[in-house]
């Protein structure tokens, strides 16, 4: 993959609340489950993520902040003093190499299995994911999760604000909580998955408020320039079907900024989609946005440069690209001098656990070096 230099709007330094940012470019959650079985980082990771400090911000991958809310095998977690201390050693090593850490707080819900967590999976209703899950032992159907009761929804909302503290402690600049990818916050969103007829459920205005309760108790813990929110209108990973997205974000947005949350992180954003300008237009503060790049797809040559490019254009005020920061730890200086892009590797993303497909991607000084 190739690319050409240019003096882009990407490189330029900025400020997320009170954080200075050296470039527009943000390393987002990018699940690899390289963690311990018990949720603890490991060493790999804490070289993963300083290989990656040049980043205007790092996100880390989907974090949960309670036993029962593990998704797959190998997940971390922060809600031990264990988890703590594997964190505050990847913040430091981030930090040592000049970078910044936020973690997103990820809570599975319905998406998650006994053999993962040792917890039957929570839900806001008993539908279960319509597709099997990874275990330890390999893929198993999904279980019917059991419908949250309302001290399980006061109970979480808490473990939320305890994993933020827990968050600060192990050393991050913030937290991202995650009410995207059909996972327990977008559950309550989505039509399909929220089936509730108490004040969780029904119309809209209801099943926003789950997502309300958790990033106000998020906020209230550790402050509002410390919190950001992942959402992603429309996507329909993981079985969800928000049913009526337009009314979710007309409603969700508003309710979200007036909590004050540093930045808003809007996935597979489209500049061209009326929605997403709507977002932009209503959220007060730092958006983030992820460029749509043909999900599934090859990743374009440039990596993503010349659709962050049009988002700035469009109003968003950071880029978050994925797969092209896990194929080139040092991509913020690629792209900066037009160098050419580490090809992607998509054998050993998951599961694995080990170095290969994660830590052995070359700087370009290392690839000088080979030559």
């Amino acid at each position: 993959m190739t690319n050409a230099a240019s003096s882009s709007r990407l490189f330029e330094s900025t400020a997320l609340g009170p954080l200075a940012l050296p470039n527009r470019l943000v390393m987002p959650p990018l699940t690899r489950n390289r963690a311990t079985a018990d949720g603890v980082p490991r060493p790999l990771m804490v070289t993963h993520y300083a290989q990656r400090a040049g980043a205007g911000l790092i996100i880390t991958e989907g974090t949960t902040p309670n036993a029962v809310g593990q998704t797959y095998p190998n997940i971390p977690a922060l809600h031990s003093d264990a988890h703590v201390a594997g964190w505050r050693r990847v913040t430091d090593a981030v930090r040592a190499g000049g970078g910044r850490m936020f973690v997103q707080l990820q809570h599975g819900g319905r998406v998650g299995h006994p053999d993962n967590s040792g917890h039957l999976p929570v839900a806001p209703s008993p539908v279960p994911l319509p597709e099997e899950i990874h275990t330890p032992t390999g893929r198993k159907p999904s279980v019917v999760p059991r419908e949250m009761t309302a001290d399980d929804i006061r109970e979480t909302v808490a473990d939320f604000a305890a994993a933020a503290r827990r968050a600060v402690d192990a050393g991050f600049e913030g937290v991202e909580v995650h009410a995207a990818n059909g996972h327990l916050l977008h559950q309550f969103l989505a039509k399909n998955t929220n089936r509730r007829t108490d004040e969780y459920g029904g119309p809209v205005e209801n099943r926003v408020r789950f997502v309300v309760e958790v990033v106000r108790a998020v906020v209230d813990a550790v402050g509002a320039d410390r919190v950001g929110v992942r959402v992603s209108p429309g996507v329909t990973v993981n079985g969800i079907e928000e049913g009526d997205t337009d009314d979710i974000y007309a409603a969700l947005v508003p309710a979200l900024a007036a909590l004050g949350p540093v930045y808003l992180h809007v996935i597979f954003a489209d500049p061209g989609q009326p929605l997403y300008r709507r977002i932009r237009a209503a959220w007060p503060r730092t958006l983030i946005a992820n460029p749509v790049l043909g999900f599934g797809g090859p990743l374009p040559a440039d990596g993503g440069k010349a659709a962050g490019e049009r988002l700035l254009e469009a109003g968003a005020d950071l880029i978050s690209l994925g797969r092209a920061f896990m194929a080139n730890p040092d991509l913020v200086e690629r792209l900066r001098t037009g160098a050419p892009l580490n090809p992607l590797r998509e054998a050993n993303w998951m599961y694995s656990g080990d170095e290969v497909g994660y830590n052995d991607y070359p700087t370009l000084a290392e690839s000088a070096a080979l030559v």
